[in-house]
């Protein structure tokens, strides 16, 4: 195999990552990450093995064969096992702009508007420097979480019978 990260196991290696695949009692991906680790290992019974025939065989693209090869180089058995970690993955709503979202719908509309609009909510929390930016699906997700529907009376939002709108 002529590829850049060349995966050469020990014997410890090998015979963990056997045991894996033999006990079956993890999560899929793993197992199927320690096969193509076997594959691709530098020995010269898997010499017939290239990224074409394992990828047929474990139904993997070519782009995830290297990229188990890559973590195994830089880091171990386990971090080929493994999937990548996602990063960035914070969520921009927490308690303290879910609290906002949740007073401003209940809150009344801008005028010239009737009722406030997604848009006209993540623009306000924009305006406000609640958020630094939300989209108008993050809102909409955050009102769906919470039940929140303007019509109801049970929710607190309801517009009492003596006030204008």
């Amino acid at each position: 195999m002529n590829h850049k990260y060349i995966v050469t196991l020990t014997e410890e290696e090998r015979q963990e990552l056997r045991a894996l695949v033999q006990k079956g009692q993890t999560q899929g991906y793993r197992i199927k990450h320690a096969q193509i680790l076997l594959k691709l290992d530098e020995r010269p019974e898997n010499q017939g093995w290239t990224y074409e025939k394992i990828k047929a065989a474990y139904h993997a693209t070519p782009h995830t064969i290297s990229q188990i090869a890559k973590r195994f180089v830089t880091g171990g058995v386990e971090a080929a096992l493994g999937r990548k970690e996602q990063a960035n993955r914070h969520k921009k709503i927490d308690g303290r702009v879910e609290a906002h979202i949740i007073a401003i719908a209940c809150s009344q509309a801008p005028e010239g508007r009737e009722r406030w609009t997604l848009q006209l909510i993540a623009d306000e929390l924009v305006r406000l420097g609640v958020v630094g930016s939300i989209s108008d699906t993050a809102v909409m997700e955050t009102l769906k979480k919470t039940n929140l529907s303007l019509g109801k009376r049970r929710n607190g939002a309801f517009q009492s019978p003596g006030r204008s709108l």
